[in-house]
């Protein structure tokens, strides 16, 4: 079982020190994808960066402006372009005359109707990353950390003072990470977990939900989950199912329909996935209406 943690003392729009290096301020856009709401870090004292500003929300943006009133933002970094994430960094770069940094745009869109909250299209950064950049200030140094699977373009952010991770959507306290193809990619995000197990962070920083405080028996149990579940569709497809509208029902009995769809998509994942390695084959490409049976 995941050892989730889902309690943490906040109000919308307060400004928090949650730890003597990071503060964070939370939007209000609760949802079944967000949890309570964006969570927006800013790093360092004086001279700061602040990381995913979030949804395109008046009240955020001023929450977080007078949050770092009196002090340069000398960085706008983003994990990835799904809507709740960074709509808000050009007006926020714009105000405080920060540069935004964040990896190439995605080249395939994730299924909006279906996943989250959507792509950020226009989103278009001053700077690409591509992992293994670093961004410094007074006290405070950042590393990007290429983390594709949740999205082709996510990176983490690495604080090298405090040992941390801001972890965007790569891995959350309170919750799995939906992957959704065809931006999504399940065995890019079953590398990623490796890549930041090996790291061996002393606390994770999602943007939604709190902190993980102790990653590494939290990320031995993420990723024991994912391949639990991989093999429950290999059981599914061993009794007969073949759709993955079959499966999704028996795979996700105790979870709210509402993410029924999203979890078809992780479905689909882990079958592309199972495809590749030869253990299943489908009709044609691999999609949501595809047939799927075990590899003869």
């Amino acid at each position: 079982m995941i050892p989730f943690v889902r309690e943490f003392d906040f109000e919308y729009g307060r400004c928090d020190r949650v730890s003597p290096l990071i503060r964070r301020v939370v939007a209000d856009n609760p949802g079944p994808f967000t949890f309570v709401g964006t969570g927006t870090y800013i790093v360092g004292h004086g001279e700061v960066a602040v990381i995913d500003p979030g949804p395109p929300d008046h009240r955020h943006l001023e929450a977080l402006l007078e949050a770092v009133k009196g002090e340069r933002v000398s960085h706008v970094l983003v994990t990835h372009t799904h809507a709740d994430h960074s709509p808000l960094a050009r007006p926020f770069a714009e105000a405080t005359g920060a540069v935004i940094l964040a990896a190439r745009p995605p080249a395939l869109p994730s299924l909006e109707t279906v996943a989250e909250e959507g792509d950020d299209a226009s989103f278009r950064p001053d700077v690409v990353l591509d992992g293994g950049e670093r961004v410094s200030g007074p006290g405070w140094t950042v590393e990007a950390i290429a983390t594709p699977g949740h999205a082709s373009n996510h990176l983490a952010f690495a604080l090298l003072e405090e040992n941390a991770l801001f972890s965007g959507d790569h891995v959350m306290g309170w919750s799995t990470t939906v992957v959704t193809p065809p931006d999504g990619d399940m065995d890019a995000y079953l590398a990623s977990l490796d890549a930041v197990a090996d790291r061996g962070f002393a606390t994770l920083w999602p943007t939604h939900g709190p902190p993980v405080t102790e990653p590494g028996p939290f990320l031995t149990a993420y990723k024991a989950h994912r391949l639990a579940r991989e093999a429950q569709i290999v059981e599914r497809l061993k009794v007969g199912d073949r759709a993955i509208g079959e499966m999704v029902p028996v795979l996700y009995a105790a979870v709210d329909k509402r993410l029924w769809p999203a979890a078809s998509l992780s479905v689909l994942a882990h079958l592309i996935r199972l495809v590749r390695l030869g253990v299943a084959e489908s009709t044609g490409e691999p999609g949501l209406g595809s047939e799927f049976r075990l590899a003869r």
